[in-house]
């Protein structure tokens, strides 16, 4: 049986039925609590992960403790790709932030499936270039933007990627707390609580049970 997610990624978007079977008999489900670490930076990889369901985080420690969030990726999404290409170490951390199940792919069974299907290249290196612009925004805005350009920069891509439209905006839904805010924008706790307010405000931003609307700009 064909895991519903596996039809739905962009990566797998041109096998047909008889192929998604075949990828299917391939993968291993793996269940983690929140909080639990799933690869951890410079270890060695071997495999890719399709989210089922659930949210983890994707991150850098620094040597004095720091931590860098790089992105948030929830059901559907994909991550270990790098390693699953040259069997290099992790580039960054990835911690489950809610109750995950994923799918997993070993390297050896992919090239194996790349060699059969060669049109999931053509899938894989689009999902490369978009994780690397994303990465490339997300540093152009550390090095040059204030902290109020940053955190409303990411909000607005946060609200763009997993937000639900409402009339009155996008609603993010469960939003990063305002600790990982600031590990996602190179600020502090403190800091991103202050601007969170000013963006409140001046009418850019609602707070409401658990949630962030980044309003509409009325015309």
């Amino acid at each position: 049986m064909v895991p519903v997610i596996l039809r739905q990624i962009p990566l797998f978007k041109n096998l047909d039925e008889a192929q998604l079977q075949a990828l299917a008999a391939l993968v291993v489900r793996r269940r983690f609590a929140k909080g639990e670490l799933i690869i951890l930076a410079e270890a060695e990889g071997d495999a890719l992960f399709v989210i089922e369901e659930g949210q983890v985080k994707v991150g850098l420690i620094h040597e004095d403790g720091r931590e860098v969030i790089l992105s948030f990726l929830g059901s559907g999404e994909v991550f270990g790709e790098l390693s699953l290409l040259d069997g290099k170490p992790r580039s960054a951390s990835v911690t489950a932030t809610a109750p995950t199940s994923l799918l997993v792919l070993r390297r050896p069974d992919f090239l194996h499936l790349l060699a059969d299907l060669p049109q999931i290249a053509v899938s894989l290196l689009g999902e490369l270039a978009e994780r690397l612009r994303r990465t490339d925004q997300q540093l152009e805005g550390l090095a040059l933007f204030n902290v109020a350009s940053r955190l409303a920069k990411t909000l607005l891509r946060l609200a763009l990627e997993r937000g639900v439209e409402v009339p009155d905006g996008f609603a993010l839904v469960d939003p990063p707390t305002h600790q990982q805010l600031a590990n996602m924008t190179g600020s502090t706790r403190e800091t991103v609580s202050r601007v969170l307010k000013q963006l409140e405000s001046q009418g850019y931003i609602a707070r409401n049970e658990g949630q962030i609307l980044i309003l509409r700009e009325e015309r």
